[in-house]
This record gives structure tokens, sequence and C-alpha cells, in this order.
């Protein structure tokens, strides 16, 4: 007898996925037969290459960080900050066709007429601006709320904290408006804006992240009764390691995030699609306790 012969169903080839970057991220998966095909990508920071962002509290941490990630993406930046030149240091630790997307401006958040003069500034010689990401933040651990003749620290982290945030919002969404630009406001809050956590000599530093929650979702209403399409976003990570944290034993084993963690959902939130708003993100470290 002839031998059998037994046919064998073979599977046609899974397809080749197109690489994934940072920058692009699948929105989901769709099943056709027995492939998986990965449905087109929205988020992207492709809108906003050569527009223009400032970051404000530039010179270091999550501030200097956000510079070269949006420089990277393709923005034209502007690195706000009290100590300027450090901004400008930032252009050596990035490739050259990076570093000419980054700029720097003397600026003190405390100070209104700082803050009118670089945007001033800034709508002269750029154009205006695109996407703010109010980053510039202080505490003062020195004192508690009951300390003898702490009212100068107490007032220097309200006015950078709160006052900060206010009018840079405001001078930013009067240069969107005089263009008619949909833009992004991202305010770099904090989980002590939505929890008390008795840590010793915080004083008024939680009170002035609860404003900036509360300013957030105020300038979402203000945005929508002006009739603009302006986003506005809060970020608020758990403890990040930047020079804000002291040294010392009681911090060694704290979990912390680093500014990239940070930066990563600023990068999230500005990928978003023009009809998508992300109101708040909130990041921990894994690990911590509160």
């Amino acid at each position: 007898m002839p031998a059998r012969t037994r046919a064998l169903a073979v599977a046609a080839p899974m397809p080749e996925l197109a690489p994934v970057t940072t920058a692009t991220l699948p929105t989901h998966r769709s099943m056709m037969g027995m492939s998986w095909v990965l449905a087109p990508i929205v988020y992207t920071m492709d809108r906003w290459i050569g527009k223009v962002a400032i970051v404000t509290g530039a010179s270091s941490g999550i501030g200097a960080t956000a510079v070269k990630a949006l420089a990277t993406a393709g923005m034209v930046v502007i690195g706000l900050a009290r100590r300027a030149e450090r901004v400008l240091e930032l252009k050596k630790s990035v490739p050259a066709e990076v570093a000419h997307r980054i700029h720097s401006h003397r600026c003190d958040v405390t100070s209104e007429q700082s803050i009118v003069d670089a945007f001033a500034l800034i709508d002269h010689q750029f154009g205006g601006v695109d996407v703010l990401i109010n980053n510039a933040g202080v505490s003062k651990l020195t004192c508690t709320l009951l300390t003898a003749g702490n009212g100068a620290d107490l007032r220097t982290v309200l006015d950078t904290n709160v006052m900060g945030v206010v009018l840079c919002s405001r001078e930013a969404f009067q240069s969107m408006k005089r263009r008619s630009i949909d833009g992004h406001i991202v305010n770099i809050n904090s989980i002590l804006g939505h929890k008390y956590i008795g840590f010793p000599n915080l004083n008024i530093y939680g009170a002035s992240k609860y404003a900036v929650t509360a300013i957030t979702e105020t300038l979402r209403n203000d945005l929508r009764n002006e009739g603009t399409r302006v986003k506005v976003t809060s970020i608020s990570p758990g403890i990040v390691r930047t020079e804000m944290v002291p040294k010392g034993e009681q911090f060694q084993d704290t979990p912390m995030l680093e500014a990239d963690d940070v930066v990563g959902a600023i990068l999230y939130a500005l990928g978003t699609p023009p009809h998508v708003q992300v109101h708040e993100v909130i990041i921990k470290p894994v690990g911590e306790m509160n």
C-alpha cells in the first residue's frame, strides 16, 4: 500500500510590527484571524514639533530634564530660572541638533514684573508660547508654622509655588489667545496637594500644593468659559530625587522617583490627541508608604 501522506496546515507568518518609541505608544490591539495587529498610534509629540515651550524652574531637577526632553522631541524650549546660566549648560549634554533649540532667560517667578517682562520678550523673539510647564517651586524646611520670624520664608514659598503658577499661566494664556492657539499648561504639583503628610517642618509647602490643585481646576473652568481648547494638566509626584530633597540618613532608604519619571508623565499628557485632556496624574515610587 502506498504510504499515507498528511497535509499540514501552516499558519501564515506573523506580520512585522512597527517599532514603538518613547514618543509613540500603541493604544490597543485588535485580533484579526490568527494575527495580532497594533492599531494606529495616536499618542505622539508630532503636533508640537517647532512649537515653543516655556519651562519655569529650569536650572535643575525636573525642570532641567523637561527642557532636554522637550527639545529632543522637536520643540523650541526657553528655560526660565534665576540661574539662567545653568540652563545654557544643558546644551553641552545633548546633541548639537537638539542644543540649538534650547534657550534661557533669567526670571524670578516671585516677581510679577519679571514674569511679564520674560513673556513679552519671548513673544517678541519667538512669536509666543504654545506649552507652559509650571515647574518652579521651593520649600523652606527651616521652620514650622509657629516659628517666630518665619514670615519671609513662608511668603517665598507662597509667592513661588502659588502666585508664580497663577501669573505664568495668565501670561501664557494671553499669548495663546492673541494667536488663537490651543496650547497646553502643565502644573507640576505634588501628592502633598492631595493628602496631608505630617513631615517635620513642611510648614506651608503642603498648603501651597493644595492651592495648585485648586488653581488647576479653576484654570480649567476659566479656560472653558473663555471658549478655548487650551488644556491644563496637574502632575503630582511623590518624593523625587532633586536638590529640594534634604540630605541625611532619614532619606537613605526612602523610595524615590527620578526626574525622568515625572517628565515621562509630562510627555504623555502633551502627546494626547487634541480632544483628550489629562486632568491629573499621580505618580509614586514603588514602596512609598504615604
